[in-house]
C-alpha cells in the first residue's frame, strides 16, 4: 500500500547557520513519500546558498523538490505561497532553524491517517541551544544544562504548566482554550484539506500561528502525542522573545479574529464554537474600576479574579476584547 504523500514545508529567512541542520532532519526522515518545498524570503545572509548546497542530495532523497528565493514578503504571504505550491495530501512545517526527530512525520502520520475527523496532529518539543545541545529552561525561559535547576524540561511541559492544561484531556486544540491563547507546540502534520474551510494566511493576522489553530479548531480535532518529535531552538534571535512585538501581533490578530466571528456560520462549525460564541466568551473581564486597574485574562476553566482593592476582589464585568 502506497502511503501519502506528505509535503514538508520551510519558510527560509536569516538563519545561514541552521538551516541545513533543518533540511537534513527530514532528509533522515523514516517515512519515505515526502516532497520538499523551501522558500528563501530575501535573506540577507547565505540562508540561500546553504539550501543550495543540499539540492543535490534533496533531489535524490524526496519525490519532489522545490528550491525558490525572492525578495522578502514576510511570514504569511512565505507559508501562504509554499501551502499553495504543496501537493501532498498533509503538510508538515517545520522552521529553518528547528529540526524533527527521524520517526516524527511517520508517527504523527500514523495517526491521522487512521482518524479522518482530526486535521492535526502534534508532538512535544525538546528545547536545543545555538550549537543544537539539547537543554532546560528555568522559570524565566533561560537556558540550562542541569535538569536539578529546570523548571521545565520539554516546550509541553512549559505550556501545560503556564496555562493549567492537560493535554491527554479531549479539550486540547478546542475553539474555547485557544482562544485565550495560543498553545500548540511546533512540529505539527496538517490534513491539508482544512484550508479549503480556514483559508489561508493574512497580514492582518500577523500571529500566524495562533490564528492557523483557531482556525483549525473551529472546524476539526486535534491530537497531541507524549513524545518528543521535535527539537525547537532557543536562541538569541527568536521572535518569541520580543514581547512588545508579540503583543502587538496578538492584538492584531484577535482583533481579525473577532471580525471573522461576526460572519461566521455557525452550523458549519465544530459544537463547543458555537456554545463558546454564544455565552459571550469571546470576551475579556476587565474590572469595573477599569481606570485603577488592568485587563484580566481570562480562563475558559475558571474565574478569575487578580486584582483587588483593599484586600477585597472588585466586582467584574464583560467588556469587548478591543
Amino acid at each position: 500500500m502506497i502511503k501519502s504523500l506528505i509535503s514538508v514545508i520551510i519558510p527560509a529567512y536569516n538563519h545561514e547557520n541552521y538551516v541545513q541542520e533543518t533540511i537534513e532532519s527530514i532528509i533522515n526522515q523514516t517515512y519515505q513519500n515526502i516532497e520538499l518545498i523551501v522558500i528563501d524570503d530575501g535573506s540577507k545572509d547565505s540562508t540561500w546558498q546553504k539550501i543550495n548546497e543540499l539540492k543535490q542530495k534533496c533531489e535524490e532523497r524526496f519525490v519532489n523538490t522545490v528550491f525558490k528565493t525572492r525578495e522578502n514578503k514576510g511570514s504569511c504571504e512565505t507559508q501562504t505561497e509554499l501551502i499553495q505550491n504543496s501537493k501532498g495530501e498533509f503538510v508538515y512545517l517545520i522552521a529553518s532553524d528547528d529540526t524533527a526527530e527521524p520517526y516524527a512525520i511517520e508517527k504523527l502520520y500514523s495517526f491521522l491517517s487512521k482518524n479522518p475527523d482530526y486535521a492535526l496532529c502534534v508532538g512535544d518539543d525538546a528545547f536545543m541551544d545555538s550549537e543544537s545541545k539539547t537543554c532546560y529552561w528555568d522559570k524565566n525561559r533561560n537556558i540550562v544544562y542541569d535538569k536539578n535547576q529546570a523548571e521545565y524540561f520539554t516546550f509541553a511541559d512549559f505550556l501545560q504548566k503556564v496555562n493549567d492544561l492537560d493535554f491527554s484531556k479531549d479539550y486540547f486544540g478546542t475553539y474555547s482554550t485557544l482562544y485565550p491563547r495560543n498553545y500548540i507546540p511546533n512540529g505539527y502534520l496538517i490534513r491539508k484539506s482544512v484550508f479549503e474551510k480556514t483559508g489561508m494566511f493574512t497580514k492582518e493576522a500577523p500571529l500566524e500561528d495562533y490564528w492557523l489553530m483557531l482556525q483549525i479548531s473551529k472546524y476539526a480535532k486535534m491530537k497531541y502525542i507524549d513524545d518528543v518529535l521535535f527539537h525547537y531552538r532557543w536562541h538569541s534571535t527568536n521572535t518569541i522573545k520580543q514581547k512588545d512585538k508579540i503583543g502587538e501581533y496578538l492584538r492584531q490578530t484577535r482583533i481579525h479574529e473577532n471580525k471573522l466571528l461576526e460572519s461566521l456560520d455557525l452550523n458549519t462549525v465544530m459544537p463547543d464554537v458555537k456554545e463558546f460564541i454564544q455565552k459571550g466568551n469571546c470576551y475579556k473581564k476587565q474590572n469595573i474600576l477599569g481606570i485603577l486597574t488592568r485587563t484580566v485574562s481570562m480562563s475558559p476553566f475558571k474565574k478569575i479574579y487578580k486584582y483587588k482593592f483593599l484586600g477585597i476582589p472588585v466586582l467584574t464585568r464583560y467588556k469587548k476584547l478591543f
